[in-house]
C-alpha cells in the first residue's frame, strides 16, 4: 500500500493513509450529524450518520462509506465538498467555514477517497457490541392500571407521586425512568396502603407463587420463593404483598433477560404494556407458558385478542395524549386580556376533541391519515362557540366542516394551535417546530451558541407583523438555516390566534419609550402564505391544506411509525432499526394506512425482526 500524506495543513503525521476518527470532529463540530440521522430534516436524503453508540471500526466504516458522494475524476466537483462549505447552495447552509484548519482537513480526506480503494468490510464479530439488559420501569398510568388488575384497587395511588418528565416526547423513555428518593418513598406509602386495602382470599403457603407468577408476570426464583415464604410466615398475605410491591421485579420490567424460562413471560409483559397499558392476563400467561409466543403468528395472533379488548382503547389513547402533549394543553395559561373566553374546561375540551377523532380513526379502522386532513370534528358548545359553528345537539358529536371552512384534521384544532401559541399571541416558531418534530419526525438542531434571537422591536414608524419580522431575523445566516425549516410552516397558519380561533387582522402593540406616553396599538392584514421546506410543492395557507400536504407526504406517514415505535420501544430509533420501520411502513401503507394494522405489524416486527 502506497504512503499517504495528505494532512499537512493539519499537523497529522504520514501514514498508510489518514484515519476517519482524526476527521469525523470536523463534521461533529459542523453539526452535520444533526440533520443527516434517522429522525433529521435530512434523514430522506443519502447520507445518514452512524448513531452515537457506535464503535470505532463503525465509524471508519461510515467514512469510507462517503466515497460514493466522491467524483474520483474531479474530487472539487463532489458534493461532498461542495455543499457543507456552501460553494453551491445548501439547505443547511455553510457548516464547515471557508480558509480553515477544519476545510483542510476535509478537503484532505475527499482527496484520499478520490484515490484510494474500499476498505475491507468488518465482520460481524469486529462490529459486535456488548449488550445489557435493559429495564423499563412501570409509568404511573401502568402502575395505576397494574394495582387495579393485580389487586382490584382503582384508587390511583400514582396521583401521590412526583410527576413523570418526558423525554424526548413520550414518558415511556427508559433514559428517564430512574427511581428518586421521592419516588421510592412515594412507592413504600403506595404498597403498604395497598396491602392494607388488598381483599384477596388466603389459600395458605401456596399464595406467595400464585400470586408472585402475577406479580412479577413471571414465575418466581427459588430465591424469590425463598424470600417472600418468609414474610408470608412472619406477617401473614399482607406483609407478602407489600414487600413485593417494592420489588424491582415488580416496578420494572425486564427487556431482556439472561434466563431462557423468563423470555416468552418477558415477550407477553412487552405485548402487553404496549396495548394495554397493565400487566398480562391469565390467557396471555397461558400463552407465554405454552410457547405460542415464540412464533410470529402466535405472537401475531395474542396481540390481535388484546387490541379487540376495550383495555386497548385506554392504552392508546395514553399514546395519543403523550405524543401530542395534552399535558401542556391542559396547563397552558393564557393572558385573559388577549382571550377572556379561555378556561380550563375550554382545554380539557380542546384535548377532548383530538381524543375522538384519532380514536373515531382508529377504532373503526378508517385510514389513519385522515388524523391531518378530515372534514369532520368532534366539538361541544364551547368549541363550537369557538370555531363560530352552531352548538351541536350532543356534547362531542360528530359535526362536519361547512364547505369552504379552512380547518380539517388535527392541525385546524384548537389543542394544537394553542399548545403552539405564546400566552397573549401566536408563536409561528413553534408551531412550525411542532409539525417538524412531531408530524414529520425531523429534528430541527439547535440554535449555535451566542446567537442573538431578539427580533427587532416593533417601531411606529413602520409596524410589522410576526412573519415580517421574522423575515427580518432571518437576514442573519446563522438563524436561517433552522428557522427556514420552521417559520415558513407556522407563517400559514397565522389566521388562527393563540386558543385557534379565525382570524384576519392581528392587532400590533408599538412600545412607548416615554413613561408619559401610553403604548399604541395598530391592526394589521395577515399573509398566510406558507410553504414546507423539503417536500415539493408544498405551498399553502391554510391548516386544511397543510393537512393534506402531510397526508399524502411519506415522511409523514412513516412518522406515525416512528412515534409508535419510540413509545412502545423506550427510545428512538437508530440506524439499526431501519429494516423494521421501513416493513411497518410498509405494511402500513398496504393496510390503507390503518392504525391496528401498523400497531400488529409493530409489535411483530420488533419481536421477530425481518431478515
Amino acid at each position: 500500500m502506497r504512503l499517504l500524506c495528505l494532512l499537512p495543513a493539519v499537523g497529522l503525521l504520514c501514514a498508510q493513509g489518514p484515519r476517519f476518527t482524526d476527521v469525523y470532529p470536523v463534521l461533529t463540530k459542523a453539526g452535520c450529524h444533526e440533520c443527516h440521522q434517522p429522525d433529521g430534516v435530512a434523514s430522506t436524503t443519502r447520507l445518514i450518520f452512524p448513531d452515537v453508540a457506535a464503535s470505532a471500526e463503525e465509524v471508519e466504516m461510515f467514512g469510507d462509506g462517503l466515497r460514493k458522494f466522491v467524483d474520483r475524476g474531479a474530487a472539487e466537483k463532489s458534493l461532498l465538498w461542495l455543499k457543507p462549505t456552501q460553494r453551491i447552495v445548501h439547505a443547511g447552509g455553510e457548516r464547515i467555514k471557508k480558509e480553515t484548519a477544519e476545510e483542510a482537513t476535509w478537503r484532505a480526506w475527499i482527496q484520499h477517497l478520490a484515490v484510494s480503494e474500499p476498505r475491507k468490510p468488518a465482520t460481524a464479530v469486529e462490529l459486535r457490541r456488548e449488550e445489557h439488559p435493559v429495564l423499563r420501569r412501570l409509568t404511573h398510568s401502568q402502575f395505576d392500571n397494574t394495582v387495579r388488575d393485580l389487586l382490584g384497587d382503582a384508587t390511583l395511588p400514582s396521583k401521590q407521586f412526583p410527576p413523570e418528565d418526558f423525554i424526548e416526547g413520550f414518558k415511556t423513555q427508559y433514559d428517564g425512568q430512574s427511581i428518586s428518593p421521592l419516588l421510592t418513598e412515594a412507592y413504600g406509602a403506595a404498597a403498604e396502603k395497598l396491602a392494607a386495602n388488598a381483599r384477596i382470599k388466603d389459600p395458605g403457603p401456596r399464595f406467595v407463587k400464585e400470586f408472585g407468577k402475577r406479580a412479577f408476570r413471571r414465575p418466581l426464583t427459588a430465591e424469590e420463593d425463598k424470600r417472600y415464604s418468609a414474610l408470608y410466615a412472619k406477617g401473614g398475605i399482607k406483609l407478602a404483598i407489600e414487600g413485593m410491591l417494592q420489588s424491582p421485579a415488580f416496578l420494572f420490567r425486564l427487556e431482556s433477560t439472561p434466563r431462557p424460562v423468563d423470555r416468552p413471560y418477558a415477550r407477553a409483559s412487552r405485548l402487553s404494556y404496549l396495548l394495554w397499558d397493565t400487566m398480562p392476563d391469565a390467557a396471555l400467561m397461558a400463552a407465554a407458558e405454552k410457547g405460542e409466543l415464540n412464533t410470529p403468528e402466535g405472537f401475531e395472533r395474542s396481540a390481535r385478542r388484546l387490541l379487540a379488548d376495550p383495555k386497548a382503547r385506554a392504552a392508546v389513547d395514553e399514546f395519543i395524549a403523550q405524543w401530542l402533549r395534552f399535558d401542556r394543553v391542559i396547563s397552558m395559561v393564557k393572558e385573559r386580556r388577549a382571550y377572556p373566553n379561555f378556561t380550563r374546561e375550554l382545554a380539557l375540551a380542546m384535548t377532548e376533541e383530538t381524543r375522538r377523532l384519532a380514536a373515531d380513526l382508529i377504532w373503526n379502522n378508517g385510514n389513519f391519515m385522515d388524523f391531518y386532513r378530515a372534514a369532520y370534528t368532534f366539538l361541544n358548545a364551547d368549541l363550537a362557540a369557538l370555531y363560530n359553528l352552531p352548538p351541536p345537539a350532543d356534547e362531542f358529536a360528530k359535526v362536519s366542516y361547512p364547505s369552504g371552512s379552512e380547518r380539517a384534521g388535527v392541525l385546524g384544532h384548537a389543542a394544537f394551535l394553542a399548545l403552539t401559541a405564546k400566552p397573549a399571541d401566536t408563536s409561528i416558531t413553534a408551531r412550525g417546530l411542532f409539525v417538524r418534530e412531531s408530524f414529520l419526525c425531523q429534528k430541527v438542531p439547535q440554535p449555535p451558541p451566542g446567537v442573538n434571537g431578539n427580533l427587532p422591536i416593533q417601531s411606529e414608524e413602520k409596524p410589522r407583523t410576526g412573519k415580517q419580522l421574522l423575515e427580518l431575523h432571518l437576514s442573519n445566516p446563522a438563524c436561517a438555516t433552522c428557522h427556514t425549516l420552521v417559520d415558513p410552516i407556522g407563517y400559514g397558519l397565522e389566521k388562527f390566534d393563540g386558543v385557534g380561533a379565525r382570524r384576519d387582522t392581528v392587532r400590533v402593540e408599538i412600545p412607548a419609550f416615554n413613561r408619559r406616553q401610553a403604548n399604541r396599538s395598530v391592526t394589521l392584514p395577515l399573509d398566510n402564505n406558507g410553504w414546507v421546506t423539503g417536500i415539493k410543492d408544498s405551498k399553502f395557507s391554510t391548516p386544511k391544506e397543510l393537512g393534506a400536504i402531510l397526508a399524502d407526504s411519506p415522511q409523514c406517514q412513516e412518522c406515525v411509525v416512528k412515534q409508535f415505535f419510540r413509545y412502545a420501544m423506550g427510545r428512538h430509533e437508530s440506524v439499526a432499526d431501519r429494516a423494521v420501520i421501513a416493513r411497518v411502513a410498509a405494511d402500513f401503507r398496504a393496510s390503507g394506512y390503518r392504525f391496528q394494522e401498523m400497531a400488529v405489524s409493530l409489535v411483530k416486527w420488533t419481536e421477530f425482526p425481518p431478515q
